[in-house]
């Protein structure tokens, strides 16, 4: 297999350090591994498959040579650097959303739509981390009759919010135990034995830029551009792993034991429905792995044509790392 030069852009930040425990786990075909972040990391180290590597600052610079760029930075870092990236000659996988509805740029989950990487010219968006676990679960109903609306509602974890997040759900439990008050500094309320129905700013009648992201990001991956989606995104307090209530009407009636049989097949899915023992998706059980976990699946009994579902993963490794890494893959 052709040896590759990968860079991360954004190294040291939780997905970045998850980036290197994927291609280091899946056996990544890496020559030469190239850690950038801020110059405020520059000069410092980090390890990688035994080997000591020294982080570079991001410039324009610092790209020459590579083959693959992981992106796991904000928006503002990916906009600065995609031009740099794709002169030095490199294929730009973004985890940020500065590109995920450029018509210009695919965006791609390997399990759905992996025909898409093929169109590239230069950038490869990741979808946002809701969006993959939700889409990975509901894939196969969808090629079984096309999907025409959803409602959703996400029960997402700290770490969504990055490193910082669990640390400030422990801090408050902490304090609550011993009495004393905690000011919030990750979230706008205390997390901890709380929920906050807000994620992302206001982006249309009412709906948060995350609430946004699961149809107009679902219509451009599962190729539906008439699919309607109504979602609430809730932030709970869980150290990892996002959870998501879905209500899907398809084109045509898909039956309770069809949709689990398609389930049951479907790549990156993990059938997990057994009620009557108590037995279905939850975070603890989809932590550090990358299956899509689903159960509870059962009729919907507003909507003759409706299903109902939950589903469990873990946002950090297939709702960000891992997706990009099996984008690079297909470029192999």
């Amino acid at each position: 297999m052709k040896q590759v030069k990968v860079g991360i852009l954004g190294a040291t930040g939780a997905v970045g350090r998850e980036m290197m425990k994927i291609l280091a786990e899946r056996n990544f075909p890496v020559s030469e591994l190239r850690p950038i972040a801020s110059e405020r990391s520059a000069g410092k180290t980090v390890m990688f498959l035994g080997k000591e590597y020294t982080i570079v600052a991001a410039s324009d610079d610092a790209f020459w040579g590579l083959d693959i760029v992981l992106g796991a930075a904000e928006n503002d870092i990916a906009e600065r650097y995609a031009p740099a990236i794709k002169r030095a000659g490199a294929v730009f996988v973004d985890n940020s959303s500065a590109f995920r509805l450029d018509p210009k740029v695919p965006l791609v989950i390997p399990e759905i739509n992996p025909e898409d990487v093929s169109w590239h010219d230069g950038i490869i968006a990741n979808p946002n981390c809701t969006t993959i676990v939700t889409l990975v679960a509901i894939n196969a109903l969808a090629k079984e009759s096309p999907i025409e609306t959803i409602i959703a509602s996400s029960y997402q974890a700290t770490s969504g919010a990055g490193a910082a997040g669990p640390l400030e759900l422990m801090a408050e439990v902490e304090a609550q135990s011993r009495g004393e008050s905690y000011t919030p500094k990750v979230f706008p309320y205390p997390i901890a034995f709380n929920v906050i129905p807000q994620i992302g700013g206001e982006a249309f009648a009412g709906y948060t830029s995350e609430e946004m992201k699961m149809q107009n990001e679902g219509r451009k991956i599962l190729h539906l551009p008439a699919l309607k989606v109504s979602c609430t995104c809730v932030r709970v307090p869980v150290v990892r792993s996002h959870s998501v209530s879905v209500v899907l009407r398809t084109k045509e009636k898909i039956s309770v034991e069809r949709a689990k049989e398609l389930i049951a097949a479907a790549p990156g899915c993990r059938l997990v429905d057994d009620l009557k023992n108590k037995v279905y998706p939850m975070p603890l059980d989809t932590s550090d792995q990358d299956l899509v976990f689903v159960g509870r699946i059962r009729d919907d009994l507003t909507d003759e044509r409706g299903l109902n579902l939950w589903c469990c993963g873990d946002q950090v490794r297939k709702g960000a790392a891992t997706n990009a890494v099996q984008i690079a893959e297909l470029l192999l």
